[in-house]
């Protein structure tokens, strides 16, 4: 069963943590249609406070604040487009997690302007050691963490 089948990422219910984007002009196309890129970056914004959610939550130190020793990168990212978006007005991207791995936790996303889903996202990240830069395991912490939102 894929992901995606598991969880239908079309429906709100299926998100509990939502990210509002404001739409801006600069993110039409010569089509008057919001551009696939503007897209990924509102599916980037809801991943990245997911993730950094994610590593508060279980106590890894802060981004930047030079105690941290692991943080993620994107290695995989697929969108599926669903109807045009036209400018103006404000979308807000559902985010969740979908599964965990050895490595790598895959996470799902829906933008919705009111109930009407536009796309849809699946991204892997991995976690890695900042100091060797390698990938690990996610420490105990945030393993806890990403399978008890799985659960859920």
């Amino acid at each position: 069963m894929t992901d995606q089948m598991r969880f239908d990422l079309t429906k709100r219910t299926t998100y509990k943590a939502f990210t509002p984007v404001t739409i801006r002009f600069s993110d039409t196309d010569m089509l008057g249609h919001i551009n696939n890129v503007a897209i990924a970056a509102y599916f980037e914004a809801a991943r990245c406070e997911l993730f950094y959610r994610l590593m508060r939550e279980a106590g890894v130190p802060k981004r930047g604040s030079g105690e941290e020793d692991i943080d993620f990168v994107l290695a995989r990212v697929a969108i599926d487009f669903k109807r045009e978006l036209h400018y103006p007005g404000d979308v807000e991207v559902g985010a969740r997690f979908l599964k965990v791995g050895n490595r790598s936790v895959t996470s799902g996303y829906g933008l919705f302007q009111d109930d009407v889903c536009y796309a849809t996202a699946e991204a892997v990240n991995v976690f890695f050691e900042l100091r060797t830069r390698t990938p690990i395991p996610p420490p105990p912490g945030v393993r806890a963490l990403l399978e008890r939102e799985l659960a859920t």
